[in-house]
């Protein structure tokens, strides 16, 4: 905004002020009218000025000629000088030279006291003056509305009256509280004015954001960020609360202010927030996937939720990095309607569960052992990339039943795709999924089926972006203040190296399923659930346990016609001419049986704890450093992995966990450590 500028009462005042020193009232006096005396020394030297004219000019057709040309020559001067000021001002100046350049030129030529001039000099001339005094005197306003700070740009774009009550400037951003004349403008009068005051300000039109009062529809907040600080890519800066809960906010972007952009899943009875159902929206090339990634990456870092996710459509080129932390994937669109079978069939059940235990809403506290010894119960996000395909081909209204009634189950629905329009997803569905992450979009309308016309009001403008600014996006979700709704945010740009990591390093903290959901999904998915693929954590060849998932509950394969199990032996065609056998002739007789040695019952092996077993494993480093031993891999922990009852996925996770701790250095060799001794550790 310009410097503020001396008002007019201000300029008033300090023409009032007597001339210093100790004059007496005379001075006062001339001093109050020295401001007037302009249009009254000016029509006096008019008058003075024709007599010597007279007695030069007089009868002259020259200066006839001449004077006249200077008059209209002097008008249309004084009209074209105007231009910058007020309508009214330009044209008293201008009447006021034509009415005193006539009169000089006919006095000069006839004489001062020829025919009217006389009287129309004596009574035009103080009218005139007159006019200008009182123009002068007007001009003070003292009831009029003060112009504020703005130097007067509010009342270009159409806001006049308008206060700014409150300025807070920061490096980037200016924000200014607006009070509006009451009864004449509203906040939406604001919003419509934003695409001026940008113009005038010369800046983006998503530079300026309104924000409306909600206590006053004749108040608003004016936010001008003049410079785009989020044009450089952000490096993901790594897990947020490693080990720590869903209920935790998952970090995702950057405001332009540096604040962090956050997503919060669970809801939080004491802060009054809801679950969240997300939407997410973006044209191709605007960033959607990659930023998807980012928030699933952030949220396998936590001890607290399993992810089921879906893509029918690009399968594993989006979800591969992730596919061995997530619970579920399904990749094709049998496995994504039995996924939705399961969901709708899980939610009863966990909110029975939830019920039992006196939990009005999922929390924390869920996820630990309960008071009778039962598992807790992990949240559970259900992700389904590239969405379109899979409402396309199954149903429109696929997730509205599970968006309305998943969050009291401690289920988050996420729904991916590009364009959330009316012919791909149900408004009831739309409706229900009550928090969007809304990237570049085609057009204006595209931007509405992910915003709320307050928010496209106040400034959000994804249509500008469309796929020019990849990560750009606009975070309208439960526990976001309104104040960062219109505001842009960038996610982060996260390498595939930190995905495997993750996947690997946190992997001993992930939680398993709990019975009461594994029995729901068997019981619906059957097989699609049962028999889904596991995959190999990173550098690894071993697929993760199933059992961790299906142990607890107690169907079995057996259950489906159409599901034979896991140790079925399938035949090689026989081939009837081999030796000569015929498959029709009759088996002899059996004529001597031979015992077998019977195998003795296997001792059964006790399990140990996940602490248990980390401490089995520090034992193991340590011993290999009391051998001499300086480098060592994962296969040499391999060779005791069985008698810890863990995986060797979960062995190299330990591995990687020495890494970061500082046990173990990597080596130029892939698959090589060195030992780090305590004396170098110190």
């Amino acid at each position: 905004m310009p410097p503020a500028q001396p008002s007019t009462e201000q300029i008033h005042e300090e023409q009032l002020r007597a001339a210093s020193g100790g004059g007496g009232v005379i001075e006062y006096l001339l001093h109050r009218v020295k401001p007037h005396l302009p249009p009254w020394l000016a029509g006096a030297g008019t008058g003075l000025a024709v007599l010597p004219a007279h007695s030069c000019w007089a009868g002259s057709t020259a200066a006839t000629a001449g004077l006249t040309l200077a008059s209209v020559a002097l008008t249309g001067a004084t009209w074209w000088a105007g231009k910058t000021t007020t309508q009214q001002r330009r044209l008293h100046s201008a009447i006021t030279v034509a009415a005193g350049s006539s009169w000089f030129t006919a006095a000069a030529i006839a004489g001062p006291n020829a025919g009217p001039l006389g009287g129309l000099y004596f009574i035009g001339a103080p009218a005139l003056a007159l006019s200008w005094n009182i123009r002068q005197i007007m001009r003070r306003n003292p009831d009029a509305t003060p112009t504020g700070s703005d130097g007067g740009l509010l009342e270009k774009v159409g806001l006049a009256k308008t206060q700014i009550t409150r300025t807070h400037v920061a490096p980037n951003k200016a924000t200014f509280d607006l009070q509006l004349p009451r009864g004449e403008l509203t906040s939406e009068d604001v919003s419509k004015a934003a695409p001026l005051l940008a113009s005038a300000l010369d800046v983006p039109k998503n530079a300026i954001r309104v924000l409306p009062d909600p206590d006053s529809a004749s108040r608003a907040q004016l936010t001008v960020v003049p410079l785009d600080l989020l044009k450089n890519t952000v490096p993901y800066p790594g897990p947020s609360h490693p080990g720590g809960s869903i209920a935790d906010p998952v970090h995702v972007a950057l405001y332009e202010d540096g604040t962090d952009g956050v997503l919060y899943f669970p809801g939080d009875p004491t802060a009054g927030r809801n679950a969240m159902h997300l939407l997410i929206m973006g044209m191709t090339g605007s960033g959607k996937s990659e930023s998807g990634l980012t928030a699933l990456a952030e949220i396998l870092t936590r001890r607290d939720v399993i992810v089921w996710a879906s893509d029918p459509s690009k399968a594993e080129q989006i979800l591969g990095p992730l596919l061995p932390a997530i619970g579920w994937a399904a990749l094709d669109l049998q496995s994504t309607e039995a996924m939705i079978a399961a969901l709708k069939a899980v939610i009863p059940a966990r909110t029975a569960w939830l019920a039992k235990y006196g939990y009005k809403q999922w929390v924390p506290e869920c996820a630990e052992p309960q008071a009778d010894g039962s598992p807790g119960m992990p949240y559970l996000i259900a992700w389904f990339e590239e969405a379109a395909k899979t409402l396309r081909e199954i149903d429109e209204d696929a997730f509205t039943g599970i968006a309305q009634e998943a969050r009291s189950a401690g289920i988050s629905l996420v729904v991916s795709l590009q364009r959330a329009s009316h012919t791909q997803v149900s408004t009831d569905t739309r409706a229900s999924l009550g928090s969007s992450w809304c990237f570049g979009v085609r057009n204006d309308r595209d931007a509405g089926f992910a915003l709320d016309d307050d928010v496209l009001d106040a400034g959000a403008a994804p249509h500008l972006w469309k796929d020019k600014k990849p990560g750009y996006s606009y975070l309208v979700a439960n526990g976001i203040p309104e104040t960062f709704w219109a505001t842009p945010a960038r996610s982060y740009l996260t390498p595939r190296e930190y995905l495997d990591w993750a996947v690997l390093t946190f992997a001993p903290v992930r939680a398993s399923l709990d019975p009461v959901t594994a029995d729901a999904a068997t019981r619906a998915a059957g097989p699609h659930f049962t028999q889904r693929t596991r995959y190999p954590l990173p550098g690894t060849t071993d697929t993760q346990p199933a059992t961790e998932d299906t142990m607890n509950s107690h169907h079995t394969d057996d259950e489906f016609d159409d599901a034979p199990g896991d140790n079925a032996i399938t035949a090689e065609p026989y081939d009837e001419e081999i030796d000569g056998i015929d498959p029709e002739h009759e088996l002899p007789e059996v004529s001597r049986v031979v015992p077998l040695a019977e195998r003795g019952p296997e001792k059964p092996r006790e399990p140990i704890s996940p602490s248990q077993a980390r401490q089995a494993m520090e034992e193991l480093l340590d011993e290999f450093e009391a051998e001499g031993r300086t480098l060592i891999g994962p296969k040499d922990f391999m060779e005791h992995c069985d008698r810890h009852g863990r995986a060797r996925s979960w062995v190299s996770g330990q591995v990687a966990a020495f890494v970061l701790a500082g046990r173990l250095t990597e080596t130029s060799d892939t698959g090589k450590y060195r030992i780090v001794r305590d004396d170098e550790a110190a």
